[in-house]
């Protein structure tokens, strides 16, 4: 890459609980072409905006920056996993070409001919197919994995109904009254909220939030950072991210980033899931020590969606996927501390969380069907530098 004229903040791995969770992607402000400007009226292609992109060409930059996030949780790798470690102090040296982003382009290459040739295009071998978490894959196999204790993992794409189980009917009617029933949950039609937001992109930093919600599926969220506010933008239709350090500050969202904010957005208004989609099954699976019902839905031709209900009857987690130019990668919503608000139970804290990092929102109050302008679900158009 080449001709860095802008300035982003670097992610890393983390340690939790003993286990490495990588909240880590490139930085996305890379680069822009000498001479020219991305248009923020719409989505332009990955090339557009950075140097020398040679294999993920012909790509929106979200899914771009999405796709660095699977490069970055497939391997267990921060950004100088890949780029020179000059990047931590000189935005101009992920022009570097080191010998693993030659790798990279080498593996992305391999990986479209594997899918074109034997999978008809569908991306059935992705990054994590081989890497599993790990730089080097594996070439024998483990007898510590062969002789352990299995371990469900209920988040694949492709999923099976548990025996048994009971129908997705039942865990929606279980769930909706735990929420405090149909009748008050039909007179939600709008939701405001204050708090703290904490993330990645605020360097971890924790400033003022606001959140709007319209039913069925409107949703801005705007954090107010120390130089400039962060905010994500649904009006129903259509979607942005505004993150002003980015080579495209208020970025049109596209794909299945876009389908992929709607269903957040949806999210404030759950109960709405059941008739969104027309296929459900029931699983089971874990949260920590809690086993949860799994209530997976799906439409021809989408990635599903997934509920986990806990045995209250609350919605523990949300889980969609977003697809990118290596493979569909999990986004997830976690909720917890739910309280009453004009009769229904809402989550006080969601934490997000999918492969380029880590957020959380943590409200000091909501209120419900509180008047909200329409142009706020709009798109954003910031104040302050």
């Amino acid at each position: 890459m080449k001709d860095v004229k802008n300035r982003g903040s670097i992610r890393g791995r983390r340690l939790a609980g003993g286990a490495i969770a990588v909240a880590a992607s490139c930085l996305l402000a890379v680069a822009f072409l000498a001479g020219q400007k991305a248009s923020a009226q719409a989505q332009p292609m990955a090339e557009e905006v950075y140097s020398d992109v040679q294999v993920l060409k012909g790509i929106p930059v979200d899914e771009f920056n999405d796709t660095m996030g699977m490069f970055a949780s497939a391997l267990l790798l921060d950004c100088v996993g890949c780029h020179s470690p000059a990047i931590t102090h000189d935005p101009a040296a992920f022009a570097i070409p080191t010998p693993r982003i030659q790798r990279a382009r080498q593996m992305v290459v391999m990986m479209n001919g594997i899918n074109r040739t034997y999978f008809g295009g569908e991306q059935r071998v992705t990054c994590f197919t081989c890497h599993n978490g790990d730089y080097f894959p594996g070439q024998a196999p483990s007898l510590r994995l062969q002789y352990s204790e299995l371990v469900d993992d209920p988040h694949p794409l492709r999923f099976f109904a548990a025996v048994g189980a009971p129908t997705a009917e039942e865990v929606f009617g279980r769930y909706t009254e735990a929420l405090g029933g149909a009748d008050r949950l039909a007179a939600i039609t709008s939701i405001t909220g204050t708090g703290t937001y904490v993330g990645f992109d605020t360097a971890h930093a924790v400033v003022p939030m606001e959140f709007y919600a319209a039913r069925p599926n409107k949703r801005t969220i705007v954090a107010h950072g120390a130089l400039s506010d962060l905010i994500w933008a649904y009006d129903g239709t259509n979607g942005w991210k505004y993150q002003p350090d980015t080579p495209v500050p208020l970025l049109s969202l596209t794909g299945t980033s876009l389908t992929g904010i709607g269903l957040d957005a949806m999210a404030s208004f759950p109960t709405q899931f059941q008739d969104a989609f027309s296929e459900w099954q029931v699983g089971y699976g874990d949260i920590g020590d809690d086993q949860v019902e799994i209530l997976r839905g799906g439409n021809p031709g989408e990635h599903p969606v997934e509920l986990y209900i806990d045995d209250a009857g609350m919605l523990r987690r949300f889980l969609r996927w977003t697809d990118t130019g290596a493979g569909p990668v999990p986004v997830r919503m976690d909720f917890s501390d739910y309280r009453e608000v004009s009769g229904v139970q809402m989550p006080f804290e969601v934490v997000l969380t999918w492969t380029n990092g880590q957020s959380t929102l943590q409200f000091d109050q909501l209120e419900a069907n509180v008047a909200i302008d329409d142009a706020i679900f709009g798109r954003p158009q910031p104040d302050r530098p």
